[in-house]
């Protein structure tokens, strides 16, 4: 990965400081002795895992060229998984699914506030009695976290119940989460700590080396997870100050805010002027497409935006650089999968919008992903199908746990035989979906508004040598497509009445024809459990002699899928804010393939 100017300054800079010995940041980065004289109580037959979880993090804005210690120690040591994509994206639902290896429609944690996601959300659903940390200290890991957990564990629901599954523990607590220079932790079963006037990310730099040590002095394999608030926005309200909550139109949103070390980095950076950056044409359909163009004065706020985000992150290098040489110094860097990846990504002037996610575009859900450890192949970049569902199978298989059939992701190959096999029999497809509200974390216009409410969508990305492609379908049942093997930005909705120029055939294959196969591959997937979310085309053709849009496109079974139109079709009745089953529409069943099929097509399948 070519690093730009700005980022080779700041790796001089950084490198120049710890050659003098100096410290640089809240973290001491002078070498450091190993503890007990370099004696180490761990069982090393079984490694360690440290799992880095940023905020909102972007991959297509190209953040990670600013963060040279994430380069230096992870890119170049380590495997970037190209194409790892957030199932949902948005940062309390995306984080449930990466803790317990399922879909949102499996957790029915859709939001980030009651009645439909949250810290409360997650306990009423039992999860908080069955996800990871509990799995690993079941495989006899000690477990330790600090930072972000979900939105809605606050001051006040903390020890409603505790979060079970951590030998030790320092979250960062809401109302405080996104107000950077007013974090709250609350550490072990201790009270709640306010660190006002410092910085949240400084502050967890701190927590993540001395939780480190402890994991290191227990003498077991251990998982450390950091999850540090930056990129997010900065959030304020008049209520915080005393503890207080407010509803999401009554918070005053603004820039992340670096610490003050970082303030005057990359002033002449911008958002990247690709050709979904505030374009003249508008894109996709429902609320996106009404979106008028952009005028300067909010391009260079959101270039501003952008710079925020850039400086912001420069905190969340240096952790990554003081955790590996702790690491190093206790002799337990070669023993340990280091995991950097985010909830979710970002956008900001792409299609027209205010600096948010929630959308099922590539710089919403394609994300950083990068894994160092063991038998990682080292400077190498993967491009098989990876989600934040498959993480808790990778982990538990990490940590030599047996493994759980409810899991609707798959164990990510760690080695490079591994990849080289996934890269040819590994799924091509990632299932997209998400309830509710859409936001506005920038500023706030008679034409965009803080909230759009109609945002609810099921969407599908099939990417293979033959496809690349992006299939939406929304609550008011517009349907969106995109060729991103001709349209990389997204700019083009071939199913939109007001594009005149949508091709007769996709890949070689009649347009009608791959939308009724997507039709129905997304109907599986937007109702499926376990294996049938990594292997949904099983559930279609039981046979199993269909692993992939291009067997499904075969002529034999256009008499198939025309069948199936006429009994199975994505419908929803209604946009509601969350999952309710009633409004979903008709749903994919196993047990009824047979029964909703006409038996004469199964010789197909």
């Amino acid at each position: 990965m070519k690093l730009p100017f700005y980022a080779l300054v700041i790796a001089i800079i950084h490198n120049s400081l710890l050659a003098c010995g100096t410290t640089f940041g809240p973290v001491d980065q002078k070498p450091l002795a190993p503890l007990n004289g370099g004696g180490t109580g761990q069982n090393q037959s079984r490694p360690n895992i440290v799992f880095i979880l940023t905020d909102d993090q972007d991959l297509h804005m190209n953040s990670l060229d600013y963060m040279p210690f994430v380069k230096k120690h992870l890119i170049d040591r380590g495997t970037f998984f190209k194409r790892h994509f957030a199932t949902t994206a948005l940062c309390c639902p995306s984080r449930v699914t990466l803790w317990t290896g399922k879909l949102v429609h499996n957790t029915n944690v859709t939001n980030v506030v009651a009645p439909y996601g949250g810290y409360s959300k997650f306990v009423s659903q039992g999860l908080n009695d069955d996800y990871l940390p509990i799995w690993l200290q079941e495989s006899d890991y000690n477990t330790f976290y600090t930072g972000k957990f979900l939105n809605g564990h606050s001051t006040d629901s903390y020890d409603k119940p505790h979060a079970r599954g951590w030998n030790g523990s320092d979250f960062l607590l809401d109302p405080f989460t996104y107000w950077y220079m007013n974090s709250t932790y609350q550490r072990y079963h201790d009270t709640p700590v306010s660190y006002e006037g410092q910085h949240s990310v400084d502050v967890l730099a701190k927590k993540a080396l001395g939780l480190l040590d402890e994991a290191y002095e227990a003498g077991k394999p251990f998982f450390l997870g950091l999850a540090p608030v930056a990129p997010h926005a900065n959030l304020y309200s008049p209520a915080f100050r005393h503890g207080n909550h407010s509803e999401l139109e009554d918070i005053e949103f603004s820039p992340p805010v670096p610490a003050d070390r970082h303030s005057t980095l990359f002033e002449g950076a911008k958002v990247p002027r690709t050709a979904n950056f505030n374009p003249d044409k508008p894109s996709s359909t429902s609320w996106i497409r009404k979106l008028p163009k952009q005028n300067q004065e909010t391009v260079d706020y959101n270039d501003h935006f952008y710079r925020q985000r850039l400086r912001a992150l420069q905190g969340v290098d240096e952790i990554v650089d003081s955790v590996v040489r702790r690491l190093e110094a206790l002799d337990i860097l070669d023993n340990t999968y280091i995991i950097y990846t985010t909830d979710n990504g970002y956008h900001i002037g792409q299609h027209r919008m205010a600096p948010a996610k929630q959308c099922s575009f590539e710089e919403d859900i394609n994300i950083p992903m990068i894994i160092r450890g063991p038998g990682v192949p080292e400077g190498s970049t993967s491009e098989i199908i990876t989600t934040h569902a498959d993480f808790a199978p990778t982990l538990l298989e990490i940590a030599g746990a047996p493994p759980r059939e409810d899991f609707d992701g798959l164990a990510i190959p760690l080695t490079a035989y591994g990849l080289k096999e996934a890269s040819e029999t590994r799924h091509e497809h990632v299932t997209v979906e998400h309830w509710g509200f859409a936001s506005n974390e920038g500023q706030v216009f008679d034409w965009y508004p803080r909230l759009h409410t109609n945002n609810t969508y099921k969407a599908l990305r099939v990417i293979s040598n033959t496809h690349n492609l992006h299939y939406q379908v929304w609550c008011s049942n517009e349907h969106e497509l995109h060729d991103l093997a001709t349209d990389p930005g997204q700019m083009v909705n071939l199913l939109h009445p007001d594009e005149q120029q949508a091709p007769a055939t996709i890949a070689g294959a009649p347009l009608e024809k791959v939308v009724a196969r997507l039709d129905a591959l997304l109907f599986v997937l937007k109702s499926c459990k376990a294996a049938t979310c990594v292997d949904p085309w099983k559930a279609l053709h039981p046979k199993g002699n269909v692993a992939s849009l291009a067997d499904a496109l075969s002529p034999r079974f256009d008499g198939f899928y025309e069948e199936k139109e006429r009994k199975m079709r994505i419908q929803f009745e209604r946009c509601e804010m969350g999952f309710l089953l009633d409004a979903e529409g008709p749903q994919f069943k196993e047990e009824e393939v047979a029964f909703r099929f006409d038996p004469k097509w199964h010789e197909w399948t």
